[in-house]
């Protein structure tokens, strides 16, 4: 047997198992930067109170962006489909703009349903939250607003 060759199986056999025993091994504990402030914790403010009121408003102005994007790789795909070389490049990048914007519009075109959601408080007070889903409220309900999003109490 060639000495060269047990070395070699040696170290291999080694590292491999020093790769082993380090992927079972446990993380360490957790230090905090030194200087950095802690993490805070969002206070959360919890009232109580009834619907008094669901208007349904449609809101058609905004948009999330996905339009865009998904528009931005069809029209790149499909520019891409046309010429060849510089034209080939400037085709695609045209496409994308192209369907970036159409991809926009046709989003800003597709009305989104939002609720304006009354509350009176238990304090007295009145609050009025918009939310895009009523979360199968009704007039009259008790509920609870934990950080100006309402549940069902």
């Amino acid at each position: 047997m060639n000495s060269s060759s047990n070395t070699g199986k040696t170290l291999l056999t080694l590292v491999c198992g020093a790769v082993l025993a380090g992927g079972c091994a446990s993380p360490g504990p957790y230090y905090p930067v030194y200087g950095a402030a802690p993490a805070q914790v969002a206070p959360q403010r919890v009232e109580y109170g009834v619907v008094e009121a669901i208007d349904l408003t449609r809101d058609g102005t905004t948009t999330s962006g996905v339009g865009a994007v998904l528009g931005g790789v069809a029209g790149g795909v499909i520019g891409h489909q046309f010429g060849s070389g510089r034209g080939n490049t400037a085709a695609t990048i045209a496409g994308a703009v192209g369907g970036a914007l159409v991809g926009n519009e046709v989003e800003k075109a597709r009305p989104q349903d939002r609720y304006r959601i009354v509350v009176r408080l238990d304090s007295g007070a009145t609050l009025a939250v918009s939310e895009i889903d009523e979360g199968q409220l009704r007039v009259g309900d008790r509920v609870r607003v934990v950080n100006n999003r309402i549940y069902r109490a």
